[in-house]
């Protein structure tokens, strides 16, 4: 059986913490081999990881360095990124070029969902990947999805060709109202489609839990880290093909093998532990971002919103008796190279394209309030 971790090349090691471009290239190579030296062949990009530059370094890494065989290689169209038929080509041709590949084993249209549907139906871009799938440029098409189970049901019902899905599933998620994880994955079941899991730690947030959990999680099993029980919750899924980790340095990526070469899925117990989690954990979460960064692409104002989103999110998870706490001095920081909370303008293009459907503008108002009284 096939293993089930994949290596998401979207948060890779970086030489510069606010370019995420400057890839660390000689620890990707090191962590590349690791992971296929353990048995593990699964790699996923996308045109826009890493400042534009994830495909480039999949070229460098993996490509040019192991066999054809000895790897399985994803990427994806985003509608953001195409405005005319042409564009459709003109960029999956460069995505052949970045990566150096001559086919891609699996190809996505990335983040169906309300907004995106339109540009994908208006283009054609449904009939344009079997076409790439039939010219042999692409072996299996899927797509990625950021929405509800209504949308989800009504495209793989109007697009049996569809082969997997790829959904943000964490247990965190799994039951929530904003992203419905579970009533997506019954969706995917039904119609027959293997599911490739995205997000199983929503980014980094259940690596982080609250120390209550920690502890919860260490007093079963000493030996098992905190992330060990997201993507293994995710990896238990019967319908699960794939989980993908996003992983920016070698420790986490020799955890996830730690666990994830010989997986056994979670039993009734465990399964109890990570619902008492949930609990405790959206106790206290204020903005559930998973640090995606599409909302920073386009932002006028050069906002920092994830990174802010996240020292909210810390400050707010310290413990009252600690007095002063770092991140006020973090985000102090980084608004020297970015633009402060206060400075956003209300233009919604952070929130047209935010898969979690977040009130970004609303969410940087307290984080300007928070951070800059």
């Amino acid at each position: 059986m096939a293993k089930k971790l994949g290596f998401g090349l979207m948060r890779l090691p970086s030489l510069d913490e606010n370019d995420p471009s400057k890839i660390d290239i000689e620890q990707v190579k090191k962590m590349v081999d690791t992971f296929i030296d353990n048995g593990f062949t699964y790699f996923d990009t996308a045109w826009m990881y890493c400042g534009f530059n994830s495909e480039n370094a999949a070229r460098e890494a993996l490509v040019e360095r192991h066999d054809r065989q000895s790897y399985t290689l994803a990427t994806k169209l985003h509608s953001g990124f195409i405005q005319t038929k042409e564009d459709r080509d003109k960029i999956f041709n460069e995505q052949l070029k970045k990566t150096g590949v001559e086919y891609f084993d699996y190809y996505l249209l990335h983040d169906i969902n309300t907004h995106s549907i339109e540009i994908y139906n208006q283009l054609d871009c449904f009939t344009w990947i079997q076409e790439k799938k039939k010219q042999g440029l692409v072996k299996k098409i899927g797509f990625s999805f950021h929405d509800g189970p209504e949308l989800l049901e009504k495209v793989l019902q109007e697009h049996p060709e569809f082969e997997f899905v790829q959904l943000q599933i964490n247990y965190l998620d799994w039951d929530s109202v904003g992203v419905q994880s579970r009533k997506c994955y019954e969706v995917a079941t039904k119609y027959h489609k293997p599911v490739i899991v995205m997000e199983p730690v929503k980014g980094g947030t259940l690596a982080k839990v609250p120390e209550e959990v920690e502890k919860m999680y260490k007093d079963y099993h000493p030996d098992m880290s905190v992330p060990s029980w997201a993507i293994r919750f995710a990896a238990s899924l019967d319908n699960v093909m794939m989980v993908l980790s996003g992983m920016s340095n070698m420790e986490q990526l020799q955890d996830n093998i730690s666990y994830m070469k010989d997986m056994k899925p979670l039993n009734e117990e465990e399964y109890q532990l990570v619902y008492k989690a949930v609990d405790m954990i959206n106790s206290t979460i204020a903005i559930p971002c998973t640090g995606c960064s599409y909302c920073t692409e386009g932002c006028p104002m050069h906002i920092a919103i994830p990174k802010y989103f996240s020292l909210y999110n810390a400050d707010l998870q310290e413990v009252e008796e600690k007095g002063w706490t770092p991140q006020g001095e973090y985000y102090a920081n980084l608004t020297k190279t970015f633009g402060k909370a206060s400075e956003c303008i209300g233009c919604g293009q952070c929130e047209s394209v935010c898969p979690q459907h977040l009130p970004i503008i609303e969410d940087l108002q307290k984080v300007a309030a928070h951070f800059e009284k």
